[in-house]
C-alpha cells in the first residue's frame, strides 16, 4: 500500500561496515512524518512507528522524481 502505487522498489545497501540500510523508493515527493497519535483502531499510518522502533536510525532522501524512506540496522 506504500504510496498507493502498483509497485515499489526496495533497496538494500551497506553504507558502512557497521550498518545495513533498507530503503523503499516511490514516486511521491510527500515527506512522511512520524505519527504521535495512536490512531485508535486504524491500522494504517503506522509504518514509520515500526521503522522507528526496529531501526537504529532512519530518514528520507528526496529526489527530483520521488523519495526513498530508509532505515539502518547495526550489524555485528
Amino acid at each position: 500500500d506504500h504510496a498507493r502505487l502498483e509497485s515499489i522498489r526496495v533497496v538494500i545497501t551497506r553504507p558502512s561496515e557497521t550498518f545495513i540500510r533498507l530503503g523503499v523508493v516511490d514516486r511521491s515527493r510527500d515527506i512522511p512524518y512520524l505519527r504521535t497519535d495512536s490512531g485508535g483502531d486504524n491500522t494504517r499510518g503506522r509504518g514509520l512507528l515500526l521503522v522507528d522502533a526496529l531501526t537504529d536510525r532512519w530518514g528520507t532522501d528526496r529526489y527530483r522524481w520521488g523519495k526513498q524512506v530508509w532505515g539502518e540496522l547495526k550489524c555485528g
